[in-house]
Parts: structure tokens; sequence; C-alpha cells
């Protein structure tokens, strides 16, 4: 799945313009690689996110296309 829709998709970002966005700006990293708004997501990738001075690490649990508000979650975990 690609980067920007899975971080729509599990609601770390609220819509995949706005991931798309950060991917170009070089703010989302996959692995510790800068992502473009294509790469793929699979499980156990970890995504790091750089808003201003908060940033935001999670690992990769599932990747689903069709997810529900309440299941969202179980997509990701945070790390320290």
């Amino acid at each position: 799945m690609r980067i920007d829709k899975f971080l729509k998709n599990s609601r770390i970002i609220k819509r995949r313009t706005i991931a798309k966005e950060a991917c170009e700006q070089g703010k989302v990293f996959i692995n510790s690689k800068p992502a473009k708004p294509g790469d793929n997501v699979k499980v156990g990738d970890i995504i790091q996110i750089n808003f201003g001075s908060h940033n935001q690490k999670v690992q990769v649990l599932r990747v689903s296309d069709n997810v529900k508000k309440d299941e969202a979650l179980q997509l990701y975990k945070f790390i320290d």
C-alpha cells in the first residue's frame, strides 16, 4: 500500500493530500529513508513523521484498504 494512503487509512494524517504533501516536503521516513508518496509500506516497517518540533514514530502492524474508524489504531503501534 502507498505510504500516503496508509497514513490516511490509519488516521495518522487526516487527508491523503496532506499526507502526500508531507512526503514531498521530506517530513515522512520509512525505515529511516525519506519517503515519496508512492512508496510502499509493509508490515514491520517503521514510519517516522516530523511535524515541526513534534516527531512521531510508529511501526506498521497491519495493512488494509478498508478500515473503520474504530479499527484504525490496530494498524500501527507507537514507538518511543
